[in-house]
């Protein structure tokens, strides 16, 4: 029952936003009483750090096959795209910046994850691609890796959600392209680009 109430917090969150879901809201579409809901989670505020933990932890574990594939760079670049794209489309920017605003300890969620994994993770793919020769061997791994994570955090400024020409999906996704083509060997852009364009005939 946890895991399903969770399931679906995701989504409802995601969509409409913090503020406009309840508990009541919760409760009622998923059929249960509200005694079950408060059984499982003691408020609101629980059952959106524990939803905000669930969906870190699932994007952690989609993007992690680099790590067993024995070179798996490119592939991970393109799959990284194209996952971002798709999580991102799905997010309501409002629930973004209500978690930022009112709920900060959650937000904190974020900032350590970004710290602990996400940093992390980019050397150890940026070293790999290093040797594998597909980024510039001259890049500093850590300098690099704290700069995309700059990057990523600043679409995700309140003043951004604030402009009606603000799109979270297209700031996230030039910025990707922009860093991803800084560090580039040309053998790194044309695994890329080749990589790529067969994802999209096969989608097709």
């Amino acid at each position: 029952m946890r895991e399903k109430i969770l399931e679906f917090a995701i989504g409802q969150f995601s969509t409409y936003g913090i503020r406009n879901v309840t508990m009541d809201d919760v409760a009622r579409q998923l059929g249960i009483s509200k005694k079950t809901l408060y059984q499982e989670f003691k408020d609101k505020k629980e059952l959106l750090k524990e939803t905000f933990e669930k969906k870190l932890q699932k994007d952690q574990e989609d993007m992690s096959f680099l790590i067993e594939s024995e070179d798996g760079v490119i592939e991970h670049l393109v799959n990284l795209s194209k996952y971002m794209r798709e999580s991102l489309s799905k997010i309501n920017p409002i629930a973004i910046l209500e978690i930022q605003k009112y709920f900060p300890d959650v937000w904190e969620i974020f900032e350590r994850h970004k710290e602990g994994i996400i940093q992390k993770d980019l050397v150890f793919i940026l070293e790999k691609g290093k040797t594998l020769g597909y980024f510039r061997s001259e890049i500093d791994s850590n300098i690099l890796a704290r700069l995309r994570v700059e990057q990523i955090t600043s679409a995700f400024d309140p003043s951004n959600f604030q402009r009606n020409d603000f799109n979270l999906v297209d700031f996230q996704m030039q910025m990707l392209d922009h860093f991803l083509h800084g560090i580039f060997t040309e053998k790194g852009r044309q695994a890329y680009q080749t990589q790529k364009e067969t994802q999209e005939r096969t989608a097709s």
